[in-house]
C-alpha cells in the first residue's frame, strides 16, 4: 500500500463528496506536470518488464469511474510504452447468460493476471455492488453481501502474490457535462455518444452513494482504493503512474540470474 493523498486509509470514514475532482496538487499547469509523466512511464515500462523477466508477482491494476470518467484514455496514456506481451486488458460489459449462470467472481477470477503480468480491468467485480446495487439488478440481500466476498477474493490474489491497485477517477458532474457535449457535438467524437449515458445520469447520486460504499468497505492494505481527481486529465494521468511506479518498486523485485557459463560463449 503506497502513501499517497489519494489513498483511502482501510476503515476510516470516507467521504467522496469531500475530495476535490479538478485539483493539480504540486503542479501549476499541465506542461509543469510534463516531465515528472514523462520519467514515471519511462520508470513503469522498465519496471513491467523487470515484473516480467523475473515472474514472481502480478500486478492486477483496477479502473472504475462513471461515464466519461476517463477509464479508456488512462488505460491507454499510462501504459502506452509497456511491452504489449507483458500486459492484459479486460473490459467488463454486460455479464453474458453463461457467466450468470456462475456466481458473481467466476469471470473476474479467469481474467486475473499470471505472474509477470500486468493486468488491467476496465470496469471490474465492482460493478457488482454499484451498478447491480443502482438499478436493481440483484436485490439487497445479495448484493449486501458482496463487499466481504470482495474482500475475502482480494486477499486470496494478495496472499498468491498478486498486488492489487484500485483506482475510482473521480471527476464532477459539471465535467461530466462538458465530455458528453463534446462527444455530442464533435463528429470524431460522436461514436462514443451513447444516449444511455443520459439516464445514467440522472442517477448520479445514487452511483455515488454505492461507490462510497464500494471504496470505504473494501479499501485494504492488499487492496487500496485511490480516489483520484480525474477532471483534469494531465494530473489524473501524473497521479496513477507516479502510484504504479512506487508500487512496482516496493515489490523489490530482481532479474534472473544469468544461465552459468555466459562469460564462457563467443557469438561468431
Amino acid at each position: 500500500m503506497i502513501d499517497s493523498p489519494y489513498l483511502v486509509e482501510p476503515g476510516s470514514k470516507y467521504k467522496l463528496s469531500e475530495q476535490s475532482t479538478d485539483e493539480t496538487g504540486k503542479f501549476k499547469n499541465k506542461e509543469d506536470a510534463a516531465g515528472a509523466t514523462k520519467k514515471n512511464l519511462e520508470r513503469l515500462a522498465e519496471l513491467q518488464e523487470l515484473l516480467y523477466a523475473e515472474a514472481k508477482h502480478a500486478l492486477l491494476v483496477v479502473f472504475q469511474a462513471m461515464d466519461t470518467g476517463g477509464k479508456d484514455g488512462s488505460i491507454e496514456f499510462v501504459f502506452r510504452g509497456c511491452d504489449p506481451q507483458g500486459c492484459q486488458v479486460t473490459a467488463f460489459k454486460t455479464p453474458t447468460p453463461l457467466e450468470l449462470s456462475h456466481d458473481f467472481l467466476w469471470r473476474i477470477h479467469q481474467a486475473t493476471p499470471p505472474f509477470g503480468m500486468i493486468g488491467i480491468f476496465n470496469r471490474s467485480h465492482y460493478e457488482s455492488v454499484l451498478i447491480e446495487r443502482v438499478k436493481s439488478l440483484v436485490p439487497e440481500k445479495t448484493w449486501s453481501k458482496r463487499y466481504d466476498h470482495i474482500n475475502a477474493f482480494e486477499k486470496l490474489l494478495a496472499d498468491e502474490r498478486t498486488t492489487i491497485v484500485k483506482f475510482f477517477l473521480h471527476i464532477s458532474k459539471d465535467e461530466q457535462k462538458r465530455r458528453l457535449d463534446a462527444r455530442l457535438n464533435e463528429p470524431h467524437k460522436q461514436w462514443k455518444f451513447n444516449p444511455g449515458d443520459l439516464a445514467e445520469r440522472k442517477l448520479w447520486d445514487e452511483y455515488m452513494d454505492a461507490y462510497e460504499d464500494a471504496i470505504r468497505r473494501c479499501s485494504t492494505k492488499h487492496a487500496p482504493w485511490y480516489v483520484v481527481p480525474a477532471d483534469r486529465k494531465w494530473y489524473r494521468n501524473w497521479v496513477l503512474s507516479d502510484v504504479l511506479v512506487r508500487t512496482l518498486e516496493e515489490m523489490d523485485m530482481e532479474y534472473p540470474k544469468p544461465a552459468p557459463g555466459l562469460d564462457k560463449i563467443v557469438v561468431e
